[in-house]
């Protein structure tokens, strides 16, 4: 279905505010992603620090502690200066975590303890170096022996360990949650692509429809002007068909009309001469009327008057018969057409079953084709046009077959559809093709009722819906009706008016 201009307008605003929803969205959902990895991050970055820190400062101690444990031992000064780099970098080290720790309150809230025992840590180290420099080594080592140096540092080790376990958790969530952070951004641009893709991907198509329309368009457009000659010229042949037609229907309607005229008038005059013969008879004046005027009075009353007087009601009948004729085609002819959906196929198979007992008594069949179109015509015409065509059949078929009908279908394209209805009847005369379509005019054989109106009414009708009838039939031979109608009258009808 071609694409209207308020259809792609409509359209194309449809999918530019499709497309920066989409872009809205992904350009707000990234960033509220890159803001939450941003925020994460830094918070590991933080984490991170404060369990180095917790760590930097747990290996400081061990390093004073085994530079103490060493010089307690050997009293030699190559294992003091472990001892002493080590202690100057704790108050570093201190400090370092103390910072480090101050953003994070359940940290802070075991600083104050870390310290207690961090001091009391130096001070019992101390304690045993000093020992050792006054000379009392065996003073020192049994310091050491009280376990109290290890019981400082174990303690140490679980303050410090918990905040660095806490801080490994922390670490492994916050990982975790900038994964998924990572992985909804990952997803969003990739949803975000195909959005884009799909809307990109609608607005070609639509513009890609439009494009194609206006190509199909402007070939139509270019194929009318083409054919535009040719249109002329059929429309001109059609004017002069029609005017052709105009001349033989006067024709036929003066001559046939005036032939009973003529007999009319010519049995009035032998009525009034048989009405003289009476009134010879009649009004004798008081005389007695001769021998002769009896007999003709007598022959005039018996024989010429109903002879005058039937001729005359027969020719006055036949008159009546041409006029109402004349009158239907007439009607027919400005009736205003209902312009519809019409299948073709159902409405030829409910004229075939209207005639079906007609048919059966002629051990005949009707077959009508699948591929009969649906067309937008008129109902009205078309179903007199197919009851004229099975009427014809069946009255003219012969006597010593069994009847057939049958009705197909074709596609000619530009020039509509063409319908073929064909029997098996007695056939007509190459040269009464085009008489038989006469109006008044008759072929073959006149063994059949009828005013030769029928076929002259179906062309009447057929050309009304923008069509035509042709025939293709040979005697004894059976007969094909050829109809090509136009695939939707409403367009004929609107390109008529315009």
């Amino acid at each position: 279905m071609p694409i209207s201009n308020a259809a792609f307008v409509r359209s194309t605003v449809i999918l530019l505010i499709a497309g920066m929803i989409a872009l809205l969205g992904i350009v707000g959902t990234s960033l509220w992603l890159v803001s939450k990895v941003q925020t994460y991050f830094a918070e590991l970055v933080e984490v991170r620090e404060v369990r180095s820190a917790a760590a930097d400062l747990l290996s400081t101690l061990k390093d004073a502690e085994t530079g103490q444990r060493g010089f307690v031992i050997t009293g030699e000064t190559s294992f003091r200066e472990p001892y002493d780099n080590a202690l100057k970098g704790v108050a570093e080290r201190q400090q370092a975590f103390a910072e480090k720790v101050a953003g994070f309150p359940d940290y802070a809230e075991r600083l104050s303890e870390i310290q207690r025992l961090v001091t009391d840590k130096l001070a019992e180290l101390a304690e045993t170096v000093a020992a050792v420099e006054d000379g009392q080594s065996a003073s020192a080592v049994e310091q050491v022996k009280t376990d109290r140096g290890r019981l400082l540092m174990d303690e140490l080790r679980d303050q410090l360990g918990a905040i660095m376990a806490d801080a490994d958790l922390r670490l492994q969530e916050g990982v975790l949650d900038t994964l998924w952070s990572a992985g909804a951004l990952r997803w969003t641009t990739v949803i975000g692509a195909i959005t884009i893709i799909g809307v990109m991907g609608g607005a070609a198509l639509v513009v890609a429809q439009y494009t194609r329309d206006i190509v199909i368009a402007r070939r139509e457009v270019e194929t009318l002007n083409a054919t535009l000659e040719k249109r002329v010229d059929e429309r001109t042949e059609e004017l002069i068909r029609a005017n052709q037609e105009v001349q033989r229907f006067a024709y036929i309607v003066t001559h046939d009309l005036r032939a009973p005229l003529v007999n009319i008038m010519g049995f009035t005059s032998e009525l009034q001469a048989s009405l003289s013969s009476i009134q010879n008879y009649v009004l004798a004046d008081g005389k007695s009327p001769s021998e002769a005027d009896i007999l003709e009075a007598r022959r005039a009353a018996s024989e010429d008057l109903p002879e005058a007087i039937g001729f005359i009601r027969s020719s006055t009948k036949k008159m009546d018969g041409l006029i109402n004729a004349i009158l239907k085609i007439s009607r027919d002819g400005r009736r205003e057409l209902k312009i519809e959906r019409v299948d073709l196929k159902a409405l030829a198979e409910a004229g075939a079953a209207a005639v079906n007992h007609q048919v059966g008594e002629a051990d005949g069949e009707v077959a009508v084709a699948d591929n009969l179109p649906t067309l937008t015509s008129d109902r009205l015409s078309l179903e007199q046009v197919f009851g004229n065509l099975f009427d014809n059949a069946i009255k003219y078929r012969t006597p010593d077959r069994p009847l057939r009908i049958s009705i197909s279908a074709r596609n000619a394209g530009r020039a509509g559809f063409v319908i073929e209805f064909t029997d098996n009847g007695r056939g007509i005369a190459p040269e009464d093709h085009e008489r038989v379509f006469e109006l008044f005019r008759r072929s073959g054989a006149q063994d059949k009722p009828g005013e030769g109106i029928g076929l002259a009414h179906v062309r009447s009708l057929m050309r009304n819906l923008g069509g035509d009838i042709v025939i293709r039939s040979e005697l004894g031979q059976g007969t094909t009706f050829v109809l090509r109608l136009p695939p939707d009258l409403s367009k004929l009808v609107r390109s008529m008016q315009g």
